[in-house]
């Protein structure tokens, strides 16, 4: 029973994925923790095994997209290199941080960065793109890198919550941007993954089948599916209009912030 439940999870945040550029966590860690919840593990260490679990996850649904994408043409490589570099050092140390959060801490945080970036990106779904956006220099497009992949892996995500907006705010349209972020959750994931494991390990975490804060069922079994299903969902983001796009990303976040901000302020009442 626990497998299905992590395959149906997985079939998911496969598509979410495929279809928003957002690696799938958003879905992924409020269900996780659920499930762990359920499943009477340590408290302490829930939030921190459901945000790990899910970074090591996005590392299979990040390929099966970014796939997808490249056959469109819709990945901008040359962004992608330029982010990548700074993406990578700051998921590792973003793992470092959220390993001296505590759980409760750890769910307020993703709440409010969830409805924040709803917001942001809500209230500029019908803005047109300046045609005289363009991506920063080169440096500057590193140190943005590096900011993105701390609060990803802070938060258990690919990216996308912060790489899209970023990327349609320099002028991207949304599909390029959706496609080139699936692209950067990849590094992001690998580098988080690593440090949760790290981190996870140097906390000595008693719950069984885990490596570190990483449970290897549920990575396995939601990695099966979300591998398949990612396909699925960046075809159906090539065929919606991009203020579709937008609002539905945004109603996303809404709706996983709300529950992170309802599950922390109850954990303190």
């Amino acid at each position: 029973m626990e497998l299905i439940i992590y395959l149906l999870i997985g079939a998911i945040a496969g598509f979410t994925a495929g279809l928003f550029g957002v690696g799938g966590g958003l879905i992924i860690v409020p269900i996780l923790y659920i499930v762990f919840t359920q499943l009477q593990y340590d408290p302490s260490v829930i939030m921190h095994m459901a945000v790990g679990t899910s970074l090591a996850t996005i590392i299979v649904t990040s390929i099966s997209s970014v796939m997808a994408h490249h056959l469109k043409g819709a990945v901008l490589w040359p962004v992608f290199r330029n982010l990548a570099p700074g993406l990578v050092i700051g998921s590792f140390l973003g793992a470092g941080i959220a390993d001296y959060l505590p759980g409760q801490g750890l769910q307020l945080l993703i709440g409010f960065f969830a409805v924040w970036v709803a917001l942001r990106m809500f209230s500029r779904a019908n803005v047109k793109i300046d045609p005289a956006s363009t991506l920063p220099s080169t440096p500057k497009q590193m140190a943005t890198g590096a900011g993105i992949g701390i609060a990803s892996a802070i938060f258990g995500i690919g990216g996308g919550s912060l790489t899209v907006p970023f990327l349609n705010r320099c002028g991207v349209v949304m599909q390029k941007a959706v496609a080139t972020s699936a692209a950067c959750g990849l590094p992001i994931a690998i580098a988080g993954a690593l440090g949760f494991m790290w981190f996870g390990k140097q906390s000595d975490v008693t719950v069984p089948n885990t490596i570190g804060y990483i449970h290897i069922y549920a990575f396995i079994g939601i990695s099966i599916m979300s591998f398949f299903t990612a396909k699925v969902g960046a075809k159906v983001a090539h065929l919606l209009s991009p203020v579709m796009l937008k609002k539905c990303f945004a109603a996303l976040l809404s709706v996983v912030g709300s529950y992170f901000i309802y599950q922390g302020v109850s954990a303190f009442l």
